[in-house]
């Protein structure tokens, strides 16, 4: 490297471009804009994301959740696309926090790379703030961090959190529940952000093309769908219905998710007829020559969320969704032994 000894090294010389980062925030500014609530006291810029939560609580309990979105990072790389890739980073966040009966109220970003490459950081901010958007949450902050040598060229992280709020006695936690609830699953958009390690090694072992067909899509299309956020129609039933318990389900399945929230001495029975598994589950198990368990254990199945209400409820709570919906089990008394099992 050329450099006049009376000028010295500058940051930009080590591989950091502050004014990028600042032509970012300058970029990202009427994203975040879109997704703002009354409640929000600060513009984005602070040391600080400031929010007031004023009268709407009498005694509320704070609900945080933070997530990444995985490997599923490497297949958006892979196909230049990077403004789906932050709605699965709210959704995964957002989801969480909702099993608690939790309304978001704001989140926060962090993006890491190698060096910033501005287009590809607002792609990524601007599906984050769609996602906010659809979540009816803040986006009140964030973070870049450029980090020569840590990251390659185009590589880059992300991670984020949310919180939310919920009165505290109307926050769910399971105990409710009983052997006289069912389980009411809602369709997943694909496998959302789980298992992409061992969906990159299927399909390295496989040597399928993304742009293959598959159904009514390609394969791209359908590993590449966005995380689907629940929040708004959960939210709108949860004043109507005696919900007990809610799942989102990710990494674990079906198999380990849903039970966490199931009281001891219980267990659950999953009707794998209920419903049918979206084809690139299918194209998974084929092409990976993955068992029955595995899947179970590493993909949502199209199941992506789980209420457990009463049984003489579902019907009705069902009804009352404006989207798919269906019992995909029941609640069971298990003493000892197996908590989950399979109805085939």
């Amino acid at each position: 490297m050329n450099m006049d000894k009376n000028q010295g090294l500058s940051y930009r010389d080590a591989g950091v471009d502050i004014d990028a980062g600042n032509a970012l925030v300058d970029r990202i500014k009427p994203l975040v804009q879109r997704t703002r609530r009354p409640e929000v006291m600060a513009g984005l810029g602070g040391f600080g994301g400031l929010f007031h939560l004023g009268q709407r609580f009498q005694d509320p309990v704070l609900v945080s959740g933070t997530d990444g979105v995985g490997t599923k990072l490497l297949l958006a790389r892979h196909v230049n696309e990077h403004d789906r890739i932050g709605i699965d980073l709210v959704a995964m966040c957002v989801n969480d926090i909702l099993v608690c009966g939790a309304e978001p109220l704001f989140f926060l970003d962090y993006f890491a790379c190698g060096r910033l490459d501005v287009d590809t950081a607002s792609a990524v901010v601007a599906g984050i703030a769609e996602g906010c958007s659809q979540a009816g949450c803040a986006l009140i902050g964030g973070e870049t961090a450029e980090m020569p040598g840590m990251y390659g060229e185009g590589e880059y992280d992300l991670a984020g959190f949310a919180v939310g709020a919920v009165e505290r006695a109307k926050l769910i936690d399971g105990s409710r529940i009983d052997e006289n609830c069912v389980l009411v699953g809602l369709n997943a958009s694909g496998p959302h952000s789980n298992g992409y390690s061992l969906i990159r090694r299927i399909l390295a072992l496989s040597q399928a093309g993304l742009h293959e067909t598959l159904g009514q899509s390609s394969l791209g299309d359908a590993l590449l769908a966005p995380t689907r956020i629940y929040v708004r129609p959960v939210l709108d039933l949860l004043p109507h219905f005696d919900i007990r318990g809610m799942a989102h389900i990710t990494g674990g399945g079906l198999t380990e998710n849903i039970i966490r929230v199931i009281p001891e001495g219980l267990g659950i029975e999953i009707d794998t007829q209920s419903w049918t598994a979206p084809p690139v589950f299918e194209w998974l198990a084929e092409a990976g020559g993955v068992s029955k368990a595995e899947m179970r254990r590493t993909f949502n199945m199209g199941i992506g969320f789980v209420l457990v209400c009463p049984t003489d409820q579902a019907e009705a709570l069902i009804d009352g969704l404006d989207e798919p919906a269906r019992i995909i089990g029941r609640v069971r008394p298990v003493p000892t032994g197996e908590r989950v099992s399979y109805a085939e």
